[in-house]
């Protein structure tokens, strides 16, 4: 039907005929001749209607946007002073001899070269894809996803599929559960990683698996959160985390290179998570923005301000300071907005001294708490944070977790604000993960990772200092996003019930949950490791959107709702009895409503 696209029509086709599809982007009458902008994924091509061809020019008198036209002609060049240097298709234009419509459109729901309301482009993607924008982000995706499968199919990795139904098992999120008809009040659960059939895979003697795999988590939604979404999963037999760190920087150097054309780093930095939260703040640090968390705790610990020495003096406080280069030229109100900020993450207050004059000791300070603190503390607290004259210092105070969170979110939006960002791309691996956290609710130990992480010591070690244990786990992060994650996995069935146990999972309930991958791991299961990376997010990097419903065709709203096809929806009776399930309807006032 089509011999070229659109974009690709260029002056080497001059003088020759040419037939082409697309979509009408505009559509201009000049002096009696029609001039329309033909659009395809590839690009815009004006084609040109003259009077003398009555039959086409009649037909396209009444072409309207987003008519899908198909017309054969003859490629001339522009006259002169009318070229369009920002179409690859600038120089020429084509003439038509012959035009079809293909289709008609009615009036459009929302303007195509404008951004309209999620809601409205989500009921209606089928024409938000046509947007040039959207366009590139699904063709960059799609070139991403190839470029991972070259790479590892070069390295000898197996493409491999697990199950979608399931079997429910805690990974940190609620299950989306499938009723079984043939199995009475039964279910399958929709998998929320492949995680443990990759395990199994590995001690299948499969060696080395990848699988581009969708994942099911039924969890509260946020921009780089989709109820179903695309995973990247890796597992490889016989290796350390060295070795798994070097093949994934491998894969997403020349990933990058590929798409995008940008040579990252030849070796991606490393930071332990203790470090990072100390220096940043966060386990997934933006190193393009220069700020970092100084520590002042020693030098308020005998000051009578109780808001800061409590802290100061508590094995569990933190008393830290974000300095600002040149920050003392924001005003008070400027500061002060970043007060309410940084409540939505705990913080009581939000402390602050602008150094005005150094050399004048306090008087060269200015700031409400100033008055609190004595002179050796102040001169303790800028030798410390190196600050000079010009520079603003943020204090945070109390838990430590509390204010790191805080202070965290603080450097990134003050980096942001104050337009700190550098260009380019920063990689960086976060290691040494603490193996649990402490559940202070149900007083039990949570996995940071998840439960199959082995941690760096022996048995014996994990169980008498729980609190202390560091996992072989790992995290890739890009430019403050975390890309993805993995970890050496446990392959020997007594260190793995004994994480069981301490995540408080009875040992029936082991059996009951992971009996099978408890049994596997006792017939001669390999060292193994892998890492999972979220293509989504991977993809929305590259686009350079902010959320990941950019770069996933038929993607969810925020509340989980699909617009276009109105999922989900009221199943009748007949089929509820079918599953053997019963719908419970929330109560309302009025009944008539259910």
């Amino acid at each position: 039907m089509r011999s070229d696209l659109c974009g690709n029509v260029t002056e080497v086709k001059l003088d020759q005929q040419v037939e082409v599809c697309g979509w009408v982007d505009k559509r201009r009458d000049h002096g009696g001749v029609i001039f329309i902008d033909l659009r395809d994924h590839s690009g815009i091509l004006q084609v040109v209607v003259e009077p003398d061809n009555a039959e086409a020019f009649k037909i396209a008198e009444d072409a309207r946007y987003e008519y899908c036209l198909h017309v054969k002609g003859h490629v001339r060049n522009r006259p002169e002073g009318q070229e369009n240097p920002n179409l690859n298709s600038g120089k020429i234009e084509v003439v038509v001899d012959t035009y079809e419509v293909l289709n008609k459109s009615k009036p459009l729901p929302f303007m195509m070269d404008e951004e309209a309301g999620e809601t409205i482009r989500l009921k209606h993607r089928y024409l938000d894809l046509r947007r040039p924008a959207m366009q590139k982000n699904m063709r960059l995706r799609s070139k991403l996803t190839r470029s991972i499968r070259n790479y590892l199919d070069d390295m000898d990795f197996l493409d491999m599929e697990t199950p979608i139904l399931t079997k429910a098992t805690p990974e940190g999120a609620r299950d989306f559960l499938v009723p079984s008809r043939v199995q009475q009040a039964k279910f399958y659960a929709l998998p929320q990683s492949p995680q443990l059939f990759k395990q199994l895979l590995m001690m299948s003697g499969m060696d080395r698996y990848y699988q581009i795999a969708r994942c099911f988590r039924d969890e509260d939604l946020r921009a780089d959160r989709q109820p179903e979404f695309t995973q990247l999963d890796i597992e490889m037999a016989f290796v350390d985390q060295e070795e798994i760190l070097n093949m994934a920087e491998g894969m997403i150097q020349k990933t990058f290179k590929h798409v995008l054309d940008v040579d990252l780093v030849s070796e991606f930095p490393r930071m332990t998570y203790a470090e990072a939260m100390s220096r940043f703040g966060s386990d997934k640090p933006d190193l393009r923005i220069d700020l970092e968390l100084v520590d002042v705790a020693e030098a308020l610990q005998n000051v009578e301000f109780k808001v800061f020495s409590a802290p100061a003096n508590d094995p569990k406080g933190r008393v830290t300071v974000l300095k600002v280069p040149q920050g003392a030229k924001m005003s008070r109100k400027q500061i002060d907005d970043y007060a309410p900020f940084v409540a939505r993450y705990g913080a009581r207050g939000l402390a602050w001294i602008k150094v005005n004059a150094k050399e004048n000791g306090r008087d060269g300070l200015q700031s409400p708490i100033v008055k609190f603190l004595d002179d050796d503390s102040l001169t303790a607290i800028l030798d410390k944070t190196q600050a000079e004259n010009g520079d603003l210092l943020f204090f945070g105070a109390g838990d430590y977790s509390t204010v790191t969170q805080y202070m965290g979110e603080l450097r990134l939006k003050v980096g942001k604000d104050l337009d700190m960002v550098k260009e380019g791309w920063q990689p960086l691996w976060v290691v040494d993960f603490p193996m649990f956290e402490f559940n202070e609710d149900e007083k039990r130990w949570d996995a940071i990772h998840h439960p199959f992480t082995a941690p760096t010591g022996s048995v014996q070690d994990l169980i008498d200092n729980p609190g202390t244990a560091l996992s072989k786990g790992y995290d890739i992060v890009m430019n403050g996003v975390e890309m993805g994650g993995g970890s050496i996995r446990i392959h020997n069935e007594e260190m793995q019930s004994a994480v069981l146990k301490l995540l408080g999972i009875s040992e029936e309930e082991a059996q009951a949950k992971f009996g099978f991958l408890l049994e596997a791991l006792q017939y001669g299961c390999p060292p193994h490791g892998g890492i999972a990376l979220g293509l989504d997010r991977m993809a929305a990097l590259m686009c350079g959107v902010e959320s990941i419903r950019e770069v996933i065709a038929f993607p969810k709203t925020s509340s989980a709702i699909c617009p276009l096809t109105s999922a989900p929806s009221e199943i009748s009776d007949k089929n509820l009895k079918e599953v053997h399930v019963q719908a419970i309807y929330p109560e309302v006032e009025d009944e008539d409503k259910v």
